[in-house]
């Protein structure tokens, strides 16, 4: 099992967003993590705004880090 089959995909929303392009996020779970935007939506700054709804797959060592994969929808 390598590093992206051990993520896990959850629904968050952007509550704050911080320096360095990352955000803070809440999740359905009312835990917040911190997140960055992955892959494509970087290199085509796709702008993330607080209260949109977005897909974050949590790192599997450290459950308060994630990426943004997918923006699902505003706020």
């Amino acid at each position: 099992m390598g590093f992206d089959e051990a993520m896990k995909g959850v629904t968050a929303t952007v509550i704050e967003l911080l320096p360095n392009a990352a955000c803070r996020l809440e999740l359905e779970s009312r835990a917040q993590v911190i997140a960055h935007a992955a892959g494509p939506k970087t290199a085509n700054f796709v702008r993330v705004r607080v209260k949109d709804k977005v897909l974050v797959e949590l790192a599997p060592h450290d459950k308060t880090r994630g990426r943004i994969v997918k923006l699902l929808g505003k706020g």
